[in-house]
Formats: C-alpha cells, sequence, structure tokens
C-alpha cells in the first residue's frame, strides 16, 4: 500500500513527507494505523547526526547508511491487519508504540530487565527485527530505515508485535501516544534508576518532553524538594504546575539553591535531561549532589563521545553513583499501562504536556518549534 511518510534522507537536511511503499505485516508482526506521533529530541539527533559514528567507529556503530529513514519512535494507533503468529494484539486494538522491544524471553527480560531487550539492538538501521527484511520502500525501490524500527512518522506502520503494547480502548490516542517514550522515560528516570524516595531533594537539569516527566516522577515519589533547571522561562513556569517547588535557569545558579534548602547537604539525586547530554555536565551534577547520592544520565549524547568532565576522587571519597538508563529502567509492558492508570485517576498529567499538534505536512514547523524552546510537547495528529 502506499502511505505518506516524513523521510529524512541525509545529514543537516529538512523532512520530506512523501509518498512511500508499505508491504503488509509478516509473521510475528501487526500492521498499525497511526493516531499521534511525538516529535521527541532523539529523532532531531537523527538531522544533526548526534546518533551517527565518527568515522573510526562505523564499522561497529550505525553509520550515515540510515538514511533514507522514516522518522518517529513516540506514537500510538489502531491494530488493523496482523500477521500469522501474532498472540499479543487484534485487529481493532489500540497500541502504544514502544522504542525499546520486548521479547520476553531473552537474558535480559528473563532477568526482568525487558527495557534491555536484546532485540533493542537491532532498532537502529537494517530491516525488521522479525526476520531481518524491509517492509517499506521509497518510491524507486530503496528499502527505507525507520527510527527505531517503528517510523511513527508514517500513516501506516508494520511492527514486530514485541514493539507494540495494548491499551484499553478507551483512553485518548494522545495520551497513549505522550507515554510510549518521554513520559515513561522522564517518569522512571525518578522512580527507577534515581530511587527517589519521600522526603528526598531532586534536581531535574533539562525540562522538555523527558525531563518534565522526570519532575512529576519525583513528585510522585514523594519529594520534598524537586528544583528544576531550565533556561527557557516558559519551561521553568510549566514545570511548577508539574510537581517543582523551585526552578533556576543554571545549574550554577541551583548549586546555591540546593545549598541553602538542604543546610549544605546537597539533592540526593540529579537526573540530567537536557536535549544533547555533553560531557561537561557532568562535573556539575555531581557537585549538585550529596554524599551518596546518584546522577542519572537519560539524555542522549553524540554518538562515540568518551569526553567526561569527572573529579574521580570526589566521586570516590563521597560514595556517588552515575548511572545510565533506557526507557526509564522499566519494562514497557508493565510501565505504559501503570502510566495511564495513573492518569485515567488524576495522578499524572499528560494532556497539560501537549503544546501544540501539527499535520504531517508540518512536521518541520514542529521541530524548528522545539527547538526554539516552545513546546514541551509538540504531536503530530494524523486525522
Amino acid at each position: 500500500m502506499k502511505v505518506k511518510a516524513a523521510v529524512l534522507h541525509g545529514l543537516g537536511e529538512r523532512w520530506n513527507v512523501e509518498e512511500v511503499e508499505l508491504d503488509p505485516p509478516g509473521p510475528g508482526e501487526v500492521l498499525v494505523k497511526t493516531a499521534f506521533a511525538g516529535l521527541c529530541h532523539s529523532d532531531e539527533h537523527l538531522v544533526t547526526g548526534d546518533l551517527f559514528a565518527p568515522p573510526e567507529l562505523e564499522a561497529i556503530l550505525p553509520g550515515n547508511s540510515l538514511f533514507p529513514i522514516i522518522g518517529g519512535h513516540e506514537g500510538s494507533g489502531v491494530v488493523t491487519e496482523v500477521g500469522d503468529g501474532v498472540t499479543n494484539v487484534s485487529v481493532g486494538d489500540h497500541v502504544s508504540c514502544s522504542f525499546v522491544p520486548a521479547c520476553g524471553s531473552c537474558p535480559s527480560c528473563a532477568k526482568g530487565r525487558q527495557n534491555l531487550c536484546d532485540l533493542g539492538a537491532r532498532t537502529m538501521g537494517g530491516g525488521m527485527i522479525t526476520d531481518g527484511t524491509y517492509r517499506t520502500h521509497v518510491a524507486d525501490g530503496r528499502p527505507l530505515n525507520k527510527m527505531a524500527q517503528l517510523g511513527t512518522f508514517s500513516e501506516y506502520m508494520t511492527l514486530s508485535q514485541h514493539s507494540v503494547v495494548r491499551v484499553e480502548p478507551d483512553l485518548p490516542l494522545e495520551a497513549t501516544c505522550l507515554v510510549s517514550c518521554g513520559v515513561a522515560t522522564g517518569f522512571g528516570s525518578a522512580t527507577e534508576r534515581a530511587d527517589v524516595r519521600p522526603g528526598d531533594t531532586v534536581v531535574v537539569v533539562g525540562c522538555g518532553g523527558v525531563g518534565m516527566n522526570a519532575v512529576q516522577g519525583a513528585a510522585a515519589a514523594g519529594a520534598s524538594h524537586v528544583i528544576a533547571v531550565d533556561p527557557v522561562d516558559f519551561k521553568r513556569e510549566t514545570a511548577m504546575n508539574m510537581g517543582a517547588t523551585a526552578t533556576a535557569a543554571a545549574m550554577d545558579e541551583a548549586l546555591g539553591m540546593v545549598n541553602d534548602i538542604t543546610w549544605g547537604r546537597m539533592a540526593d539525586s540529579v537526573i540530567l535531561t537536557p536535549g544533547v547530554l555533553t560531557g561537561d555536565l557532568v562535573q556539575p551534577a555531581m557537585d549538585l549532589t550529596a554524599k551518596g547520592g546518584t546522577v542519572v544520565a537519560t539524555a542522549l549524547a553524540p554518538m562515540g563521545q568518551e569526553d567526561v568532565k569527572l573529579n574521580l576522587t570526589r566521586l570516590t571519597l563521597s560514595q556517588k553513583e552515575l548511572r545510565g538508563t533506557m526507557f526509564g529502567s522499566a519494562s514497557p509492558n508493565a510501565r505504559i499501562p501503570e502510566l495511564l492508570r495513573m492518569y485515567q485517576t488524576g495522578k499524572l498529567k499528560l494532556d497539560e504536556l501537549i503544546t501544540r499538534r501539527y499535520s504531517l505536512d508540518e512536521i518541520n514547523q514542529g521541530f524548528d518549534d522545539m527547538n526554539a524552546g516552545l513546546n514541551i510537547r509538540g504531536v503530530i495528529q494524523f486525522d
């Protein structure tokens, strides 16, 4: 079938909305009619090249061979067709897409760490995680890659059944879209990886679509103080409505604030959720962190970056931790329904995260608005 999709053909280019050819689902696959797609900074990393390896690492990490690629890894929709052997969803089911597939049987899944499923290694380039062949092609027949093997910037998607999570049909598909990436990642960064406890002091650095939900997660976990750090006035104001107790425009401003609030003990955890994570942010985050505290690195850094500013003596003597996280360190099959139940009972704000809705043809405007700091989360509405 022919569908419209937003395709990126090279570094630094604009998204091009064009007609592509989509094949029907094979065994273990489903066809999903897309309802909403989130405009996440991770897709912007494709444009800037942050997700591509430097030349010396291209042999082992993704490179420019990803182009052309359909963007989008946050989304929701309705199943319209299923292939042989599909057991977790049926035609008509509403689903949230998961950029982290969960097979349920690999060593990571068997240990309860479905967010680290082995299938995740096959989502950045190449064919379907089911059999390695392609379901999407450009007009001249060349195969098309898909961001995280999803490609939510498309009217329809052919996906592995392990990349979708069934949700209740009475839930708004807008909300279902948001929990598939930004909300789950940010919320879990606080509640799971930072392990925020009642009474804690938490600093969240960067208040976009992920950071705003780290704020919500810290507040939901019972933190006494949640300091949101962002240079954009609008985002700091929004953070105060999402559970933050104070805000700062930069980490050096937050340093004195946290020192005063905690009587010099500093924050129990600092969560790094800027648009792009760079190595020079790690030591300032450590400076904000108390003895025995934790810094959680959630945001993506340029691929291949290895230089980090970090005082190792203070790391050791203060017994601090630096942790990474994927999908908020939670299982997509469990976390997505949990978050939606919180939304239904008024314990999680999702509608308030959406700043503006765009058509697929307005995708470049959506990313321009994101880069200008105008959106917490922009979404593409398909119908």
